[in-house]
Order: C-alpha cells, then sequence, then structure tokens
C-alpha cells in the first residue's frame, strides 16, 4: 500500500512524539520505510510548519537527530508552572574548563591547565562523570598524554546540532550576562 506524502508526515510527526529521544534520519526512513532523502525533504517541511506556526512546541535538529522540543519562547512560564528540575549547574570553572575543550578540542591536560593557569584535573573528571567530556585518544608525543573532546551530551545538553554552531570566539566575548546562571539558561535548554 503506497501512503502519500501526508500520511508519511503524520507518521513522523507520531514517530517523533512517541520516542523519548532524538532520532537519527537513517532510523527514521528505516521505521516509516522510505528514502532518506524523502524523509529529509519531509522532515524539513515540518520544522518549517512547526517554526511557522509558532505554536508551544517546535521540532528541531539535535546533535544530529530530530526531536520535538518547546517553544523556547515559553520556557520561563513553563518552569514557572511545573517547578521544573534545573539541569545540574555547571560551577565558573567547570564552564571554563569546557570552553576551552569545546574550541579547541582535540586538547591535553596540560594544555587545558596553561590556559587557565591553574590544574583542571578535577573540571575535566567532572565533565567526563557528567558525560559532557570524553578522553578522545593520546596525543603523539612522549608520555602520550590523554586528549578531551566534547561528547554527543554536551550537544544535546547545549541544544547543539553540531560543533560548528558554537558561537565564534569573538562573539562569546561581546556577550554580556550578569551571572553565570544567565549564560546556562541561555544556552539553547
Amino acid at each position: 500500500m503506497e501512503r502519500d506524502k501526508a500520511g508519511l508526515k503524520g507518521l513522523i510527526e507520531a514517530l517523533l512524539f512517541l520516542s523519548g529521544e532524538p532520532l537519527k534520519l537513517a532510523s527514521i526512513a528505516k521505521s516509516i520505510e522510505c528514502e532518506k532523502q524523502e524523509a529529509r525533504e519531509i522532515l524539513d517541511e515540518l520544522i518549517l510548519d512547526y517554526q511557522e506556526k509558532d505554536g508551544g512546541f517546535v521540532l528541531r535538529e539535535i546533535a544530529g537527530a530530530y526531536q520535538f522540543s518547546t517553544n523556547e519562547k515559553y520556557s520561563e512560564i513553563l518552569a514557572k508552572l511545573f517547578k521544573e528540575k534545573k539541569r545540574e549547574q555547571l560551577s565558573r570553572s567547570s564552564l571554563d574548563t569546557l570552553a576551552i575543550i569545546a574550541y579547541k578540542q582535540p586538547i591535553t591536560l596540560s594544555e587545558i591547565d596553561d590556559i587557565r593557569g591553574v590544574s583542571s584535573r578535577a573540571m575535566v573528571t567532572s565533565l567526563i562523570s557528567k558525560k559532557l567530556v570524553k578522553p578522545v585518544g593520546n596525543k603523539e608525543v612522549p608520555g602520550r598524554p590523554a586528549l578531551y573532546g566534547t561528547t554527543k551530551e554536551f550537544l544535546i545538553h547545549f541544544g547543539l546540532n553540531k560543533l560548528t554552531d558554537l558561537p565564534a570566539p569573538v562573539e562569546v566575548k561581546e556577550l554580556k550576562f550578569e551571572n553565570l546562571d544567565d549564560l546556562i539558561e541561555n544556552g539553547q535548554e
């Protein structure tokens, strides 16, 4: 039985709605038994449909996959209504360390220490335990120190599709936030 485009669109919506995690294009195409290109076209249409509607939720591409999320313009009132437990916030030191890793990866612990001017071992260990950072190999120098990079969870946590979606370092310097909480809350959650 051949399905029309509207039927596939509805099927993809239902699939994404019921999924608790972002779904990759290949998985969506396989689930609805269509070609990746056709699934991508439908997903692009759905993204535009939800943007134009400007309703309570939107369809986003996050970490190379697709997921429904609440419209950011309602986040403040929803947080009040549901008294949502905020994600564990990062300390200024952890956030500094994470930013260095995100922009300079792959990077060694000693290189992070040189940039920060203090030992970062505890911060890197903490970021690894939060699954925001992981070892990604070893540097080809004597002693072969571990290299660190960000994870898929990092992308999801900050609502990024890929690392190139990070603001340019110049843009980051120009941002003015009253405190660290503002930075984290405005970080695409």
